[in-house]
């Protein structure tokens, strides 16, 4: 998806860093990205969607996001192929019981404390066929009115996100 948007939003810079597995590193490393480089807009797909959520405070779209992978994860536990290419060159990652518990903590409290100007600052793009992740209508539960679903699966291809993401982001003043 990365890829797909530094195409469709030149000049724009498009950051897509290396997320580690273990959440509390993972979420470390986003946080100091963001504080770092004050980008003007987080989008976040699956996983990532998830991980976008937790960064309060900032305008961000979250694509088929995934408010409950430690479900996923625990019908994964080994070796695990990345879905992406990394830049450090890595293939796979070793997916333990333990990281998907630290991700099951995580995931208690992903909604506490929800404002309406943190539900303002989020919007969620939902696919109509997609098979891996059913999370529109919690959702919709926390951020009501900021919801939008289009025609497509799990993983967005280059015309879908071109249809209705690119016209998303410029929508919400992005």
């Amino acid at each position: 998806m990365a890829d797909s948007l530094r195409i469709l939003l030149k000049p724009c810079e498009v950051l897509a860093p290396d997320v580690p597995i273990e959440p509390a590193a993972a979420l470390a490393l986003l946080r100091s990205v963001c504080a770092g480089e004050d980008p003007d807009l987080v989008v976040g797909l699956s996983l990532g969607g998830f991980w976008a959520q937790k960064l309060r405070g900032r305008r961000k779209i979250l694509v088929n996001p995934d408010f409950h992978v430690s479900r996923l994860m625990r019908t994964m536990v080994g070796e695990v192929k990345y879905l992406s290419p990394r830049r450090d060159g890595a293939e796979s990652f070793l997916l333990t019981p333990e990281i998907c518990d630290a991700y099951e903590a995580l995931e208690r409290d992903q909604f506490d404390g929800l404002t309406p100007e943190e539900v303002a600052l989020t919007t969620g793009m939902f696919a109509d066929r997609d098979a891996l992740v059913h999370c529109g209508p919690e959702f919709e539960l926390h951020y009501p009115g900021r919801r939008v679903d289009y025609p497509g699966e799990h993983l967005p291809v280059f015309p879908e996100l071109k249809k209705y993401l690119v016209p998303l982001i410029s929508r919400e003043g992005y």
